[in-house]
Formats: structure tokens, sequence, C-alpha cells
């Protein structure tokens, strides 16, 4: 274990698992080099069923250069329908090339367009949209570009394979695979990544932590202020501005257009005839989009699964077994194959009585120990886990019932796997990570084990 990168400590990811030097490099040098494919639990019927029964076209796209909200708008305006037509089960990126499902309301084959950078697929009809929950994981495929050293790579693999500790998880390399070509089992820390906070100025966490606080001039200020060297200067210099002086009305002509949010609150602020109260402030966060308010919400949860989780590494108790006082979830027996999927809604407290069934079934991939995203229906944990999940909570000032607030900011909380394992198949030349992932989880999570850089070049 070493210590993170600076930027990922400030998101609570305070280690690297591996002691290996990082081979280097960085990720999407190409969209080509970044390759995603949905595994999606979703049935379809043939394309002629008949569309009373199942008025959703369900399409498979391939995509490069499009990220999956501006793809469904022009499939939208394409199509002459209201962008509420068309749904999906997983967001992705714009600088990659993505294969995902998407479900339209009241289409035809025949009135699909062309669209560059798109290949489209029919894949049938359905009763319904396609929604969230039909997500099940991801495949990926990875080139790291311009790596220091390749070979470093099978050092980093050995410990996170010793680290991932399932039961008949040796190497399991094929005998007429090319030499360059390893595939093994593998672990890592479920920790959320950097994109969870901002890759290149990570404050949603710290906007989170003031709602919840109950601050909500605080939260508003951690969002237009906090300037950081990876932004242009004038956009410093703008919330450098707002920071000292909250001249509501001057920092919105300062900020640049292309800051909408930022602009959003200013222009709120500026309406205001005396100085803001803290209603005023809240009202002014309640015109932001309700994804985005909920997210500042989840990010401060995700900063406490981190800050645990590496408290956890940091005391040496193990990931892929539980030890007393842990809470433990089951695997989802309908996922698919090949991926493990946990199942956070059957919930198991690991008692004395129960540690050595329980260790069983984690060997097995058929539970996983876990950690909470707190909310007002949280339990935390007992023994050593426990104590970690009450310090960090009271190191940030929280409990539970805080998150009790209004609106989208509300959150209940639930549990979250603290060991992701896959089965990663590697090639040196190029140095290529091939591999699946349950939902939620996060490939850069897994890459920067191996490079080790600065989180911008990870994407």
């Amino acid at each position: 274990m070493r210590p993170a990168h600076p930027t990922e400590q400030a998101v609570g990811m305070e280690h690297y698992l591996t002691d290996t030097d990082g081979v280097g490099g960085r990720l999407r040098a190409d969209d080509d080099h970044f390759r995603v494919r949905e595994r999606e639990r979703f049935d379809t019927e043939p394309v002629d069923a008949p569309t009373d029964a199942y008025p959703y076209l369900v399409v498979r796209a391939t995509l490069s250069g499009w990220d999956t909200n501006d793809f469904a708008g022009r499939l939208s305006d394409a199509l002459g329908v209201s962008r509420e037509r068309v749904n999906w089960a997983g967001t992705k990126d714009k600088y990659a090339v993505t294969t995902q499902l998407f479900s339209i309301y009241g289409a035809n084959p025949e009135d699909l367009p062309d669209v560059r950078g798109a290949d489209i697929e029919v894949v049938g009809r359905a009763g319904r949209s396609l929604e969230f929950g039909d997500l099940a994981g991801n495949e990926f495929e990875l080139v790291v570009s311009d790596p220091d050293d390749p070979q470093r790579a099978t050092g980093i693999t050995d410990e996170l394979h010793a680290f991932g500790g399932l039961e008949n998880g040796a190497d399991e390399t094929d005998d007429d695979a090319a030499d360059d070509e390893t595939t093994v089992s593998i672990g890592v820390p479920n920790f959320f990544g950097q994109q969870r906070f901002g890759s290149r100025r990570p404050v949603t966490h710290e906007v989170g932590l003031e709602i919840v606080r109950g601050d909500w001039a605080g939260a508003v200020m951690a969002y237009l202020g906090n300037p950081t060297d990876a932004e242009p200067e004038s956009t410093q210099e703008a919330r450098a501005f707002v920071e000292e002086t909250r001249d509501w009305q001057e920092a919105l002509e300062r900020f640049p257009n292309r800051l909408r949010y930022e602009r959003s609150l200013c222009h709120g602020l500026a309406e205001v005839d005396d100085d803001p109260e803290p209603e005023d402030y809240r009202a002014t966060l309640e015109r932001l989009p309700s994804n985005l308010q909920r997210l500042f919400v989840h990010a401060a949860q995700s900063y406490a699964f981190n800050l645990m989780l590496s408290e956890r590494l940091e005391r040496g108790l193990p990931f892929d077994e539980p030890v007393a006082g842990d809470v433990a979830c089951f695997a989802d027996t309908d996922a698919p194959a090949g991926l493990e999927l946990p199942d956070t809604d059957r919930l198991q407290r690991v008692t004395d009585r129960r540690v050595r069934s329980v260790r069983r079934h984690c060997e097995r991939g058929r539970a996983f120990v876990t950690a909470p995203l707190v909310g007002t229906e949280t339990d935390l944990a007992d023994g050593e886990q426990g104590e970690i999940e009450r310090a960090v909570l009271d190191e940030l000032d929280l409990e539970p019932a805080d998150f009790d607030l209004p609106g989208e900011f509300y959150s209940s909380g639930t549990r979250r796997a603290i060991l992701v394992r896959t089965t990663l198949e590697l090639e040196t030349e190029p140095l290529t990570l091939s591999f699946g992932l349950p939902k939620g989880s996060y490939a850069t999570v897994l890459l920067r084990e191996y490079l080790k850089v600065d989180p911008v070049d990870l994407g």
C-alpha cells in the first residue's frame, strides 16, 4: 500500500492498494482506445410484435464522439418526437466508443435516421421503456497510451489477484494464448472514482457536505468559489471575485456563458433585494437540475464511503471476507453469467456465530462485505467496521438523520460492496486491459492501480 495522488486523496481515496510502481501513460488518447459495452437485463420481442402491446422500439447503438444525452437528443429531433420518448439504462461518456440499448416510444425501424458516428441496430420491441435497473454492468476494453514500463503491469496484477481472494482464483492463462496475454481474477477496493466528484475540479462532495449540514450559503459558495489551476485563468478570477465580494451581479458578468450553473446561481442571488437569507441560498440551489441536486448529496455520501474504505485498508482488515460486526449482502442470482452483482436489498449482519458461514459465501462469490452510503435509514455496522463508520461520520460532523432534507436533497441511504472483482485479460503489446464490472463500479478505480498518474490522465 502506498499514498495515492493528492487529487485522489481529496476525495477519500487515500491509498493505492498496490506497491508496484505504475506503468504510467494515459487513457483516451483516441476514442477507440476506450471501448465500453453494456450488459443489460432487458427482454425484447421480435420487431414485428404488435405495437399496441409493445410500443417501444429497442435499438442497440454503437457511438463514437457522442455522449448518451446528446445522442438521445439527436435521435428524438430526427424522429420528430419528444426527448422524453427516448430512454436508456446507463449514461456513457463522449470520449469513447460505447455500445448500449435505447428504447424509443412509438418509433418504427424505417423511421430511424442515419447519424454520423453512430451505428444503429434494431433489436426488437418492448412493452416498457428502458430504465436504470435494466443495466447489470459494463464490459471494457482499454488501451494505455505511452506507458513508461508496460511490464510492471504483471506485478500489479499479481497483487490485485491476491487481494481479490477468490476460491479457485489462481492464474488462468490460456496455454494457447500469445506470450503477452494473461487472464486472471483480480480485486480492487470499490471506491467511487474521480468522476463522481469532478475530475478537474473535485468539489461536488464539498457542496453536498454543506447541504447535509444545513449550511445553504456554504453550499452555494463551495460551488461558485474554490478556484483551481485546472481551469482557465479568467474562470479562476471569477471564482476568487465572488468569494471575496459576493457581488452577484458583477460575478454574473464575469462567469463565462459555458458555466451555466454558476451563472444560474449568481442570477438567482442577484434577484434578492437585500443580503440573501439561508432560504434564498436554498431556493437558488433548487433552480439547478434535479439530477445535479441529487448528485451533490450522493457525492457527499460517496466521499464518506471512500474514507471508510481507506481506513479499513489502513487497519489491515480484509475486503474479501467479513469480520464480526460487518454487514454483508448476497449476490444477485439473476446477474448475467460471469458478472458478480451485489444485491444490497439482501443484507445480513455478521455476528461472531455467522462469520464462518458468511466467509464461505464470500469465497465463492455469493456474498460481499458492505459499507454504508449514509442516509436516514442507515444502520451502521458493529465491531471494528462500526468503529470506522462512526469515526468517519464524526470527523465529517454528520449523522444519518441529517439526510432528512427537502425535495431532491433527501436520501434514505443504502449499502455498497467494498470489493469489486473481475476477470482481467491483460495484453502488453499494446498495453490493453479488458474486464467487466457491475453497474455503479468505476473502470478508473481499477486503472488507477496500474497507471498511478494524475487522475486527469485517466480521463
